[in-house]
């Protein structure tokens, strides 16, 4: 049984405080989140025959999905293989993928892409009209599908959008933050314990506040990250980890937490002055930024752009093999060298010699954010610097989506598949929401149990819910990004745990912004111990105090809620 260290953490709420639902509604599926994974997974439940409620927390188009630049990974080129993919694939999950969901996604791919293009998706192609595939960080092989140059998400988002519009028995709920999950108590119809539906705050319905509950058989989670627990991020503003928190909650295990991929190259404005590097605080970076930071996608250094220091001299080369194109984690980690070494709060992409007409054409995305931000990148090379990207961890699942409660589902960035390991594959992300949500309407469809009262007795919970006010956001977000970001160590780690507890001690009055400052609390503390456990440097957990990988460390963290509110964990060794 592997020891590892403990941190103190701060005691966090087993339920939201929230009135009790003024109206109830009842569906066969819940999908809460509006992205590549909840909208595939809704389309795939209907063509099953299924009645699906999709709850989604502003609008449906404002999840992550429409802000992925580079494209979906899937092996289409005859000379390359699925094998090549797995292969790609577990090297940059450095030891912690999961073989076997790396299998399904690299075998089943293909097909849930071209079922994507079916549903009315269009990618860029060749003259010959065949698929235009380009290559990113950590790939040996072209296999990557892009739309409009860098803008694959958004046209993924709109091809999604209009199918699920196109049918009436999808039911779409906007501006609905989930709040709890529902589960049936013994003698239920749904079976002891098992996930019946969920509380949400929708506004402007129901009573005054707005609080109901939509009982179903089954509940999907496909909220996306959780981003905006750091500073600096690249993630929309609705990414407030809701999905990890309330399956906490509920009971469900968590996995990999520890793992948050810093994407190297988000751009920094001239005009978005103080954050400058904190060594003494732990290499993080200081004062919040805006809520999101335009993304520089990796499929620019795919085409031949080099990050370079203030004196430009190119700095990945002799760092790896594929220098600027090493998986994510490492050109980070270079670049984060590079802002300690130097004290600078960025280096460059260059980008110049690719020319104005290409640099317009391929990517017209990056373009106009530098453009917004007084940056011609034709003429001037980028800045930019690491931000919070994404999850690798999440609601842990097997490889059917299915969590450790009975009922509910997850897929998408909020879940952990095991396919990404210690660090995510460029562009596996939106290929995992596509193969996994196709394989829980499957599951779904097979396993779902006869709905006999509509209003399981006993299901509410009350009386036990806290929340968390919401002014300590931006000092959570400092603290997390300071002492848990890029560069991590005990010292900084242990005080982040403290002021995590200081921030988690407030109370506030239930409402939107008090329930996320809740679930941002929630997952920052699950991470924040994780970080302290894990004694090792793998993937994109760099430890400056433990900095080579163990091989006694090759196994997973699994946390929980315990039965107070306090954070446990359990180590699961590889087999």
């Amino acid at each position: 049984m592997m020891q590892f260290p403990t941190v103190d953490l701060p005691v966090v709420p087993r339920l939201l405080a929230a009135p009790a639902p003024g109206w109830v509604e009842t569906t066969d599926v819940i999908v809460i989140g509006s992205g590549i994974a909840g909208l595939t997974a809704a389309l795939h439940l209907r063509e099953a025959g299924l009645h699906v409620t999709v709850v989604t927390k502003v609008n449906i188009d404002d999840g992550s999905t429409r802000w992925a630049q580079g494209g979906i990974a899937a092996v289409l080129d005859p000379l390359d293989t699925p094998a090549a993919h797995a292969s790609d694939t577990e090297l940059a999950g450095v030891g912690l993928c999961d073989p076997a969901a790396v299998r399904v996604l690299v075998e089943e791919g293909p097909t849930r892409l071209r079922e994507l293009i079916r549903a009315g998706a269009e990618f860029d192609r060749n003259a010959d009209g065949s698929l235009m595939l380009t290559r990113e960080g950590g790939h040996r092989a072209d296999r990557i599908v892009h739309a409009g140059g860098d803008a694959t998400g958004a046209e993924v988002q709109r091809a999604l959008h209009a199918a699920v519009g196109r049918d009436p028995w999808i039911r779409l709920v906007e501006h609905a933050l989930v709040l709890d999950l529902l589960r049936a108590p013994d003698g239920g119809w749904a079976g002891p314990g098992r996930a019946c539906g969920i509380t949400l705050h929708v506004l402007g319905e129901g009573s005054e506040d707005g609080v109901g509950a939509i009982l179903a058989r089954a509940v999907v989670l496909a909220t996306g990250g959780m981003g905006q627990v750091f500073a600096a991020t690249t993630n929309p503003a609705v990414s407030t980890g809701d999905g990890v928190a309330l399956a906490m909650r509920a009971g469900a295990a968590v996995t990999d937490l520890e793992f948050v991929q810093f994407h190297p190259t988000a751009l920094l404005a001239p005009a978005a002055t103080g954050l400058a590097l904190d060594a003494a605080a732990g290499g993080g970076i200081g004062p919040v930024r805006a809520a999101q930071q335009p993304l520089v996608s990796e499929a620019l250094r795919g085409e031949g752009a080099y990050l370079v220091d203030a004196d430009g001299k190119r700095f990945m080369v002799g760092q790896h093999e594929l220098a600027e194109l090493a998986p994510r984690d490492v050109v980070a980690k270079g670049i984060h060298r590079v802002l300690l070494a130097t004290g600078a709060d960025h280096v460059f992409l260059d980008a110049r010699h690719l020319g104005a007409e290409f640099l317009a054409r391929r990517f017209p995305t990056i373009v106009a954010s530098c453009l917004a931000a007084g940056i011609d990148p034709a003429e001037q090379p980028i800045p930019v610097a690491p931000a919070a990207h994404y999850a690798s961890g999440g609601v842990r699942t097997d490889l059917h989506g299915r969590t450790s409660i009975p009922g509910l589902y997850a897929c998408g960035e909020v879940a952990c598949t095991g396919v990404h390991g210690a660090n995510r594959l460029a562009s596996n992300s939106l290929l995992e929401g596509l193969v996994f949500a196709r394989r829980i309407a499957q599951d779904i469809a097979r396993d779902l149990p006869a709905q006999v009262e509509p209003a399981p007795t006993g299901a509410w919970r009350g009386g036990e819910g806290a929340t968390v006010d919401p002014a300590v956001r931006e000092r959570l977000a400092r603290a997390m990004t300071r002492g848990a970001g890029v560069l991590r160590s005990a010292d900084s780690l242990r005080a982040t745990a403290a002021e995590l507890g200081t921030l988690g001690a407030t109370r506030a009055a239930p409402r939107t912004a008090s329930w996320e400052a809740t679930n941002l609390l929630t997952v920052a503390a699950a991470l924040v111990g994780a970080a302290y456990a894990r004694q090792e440097t793998r993937g994109c957990h760099w430890r400056e105090d433990y900095s080579e990988s163990r091989d006694d460390w090759l196994g997973h963290l699994v946390g929980s809620i315990g039965p107070v509110g306090n954070l446990e964990q359990d180590w699961e060794a590889l087999c």
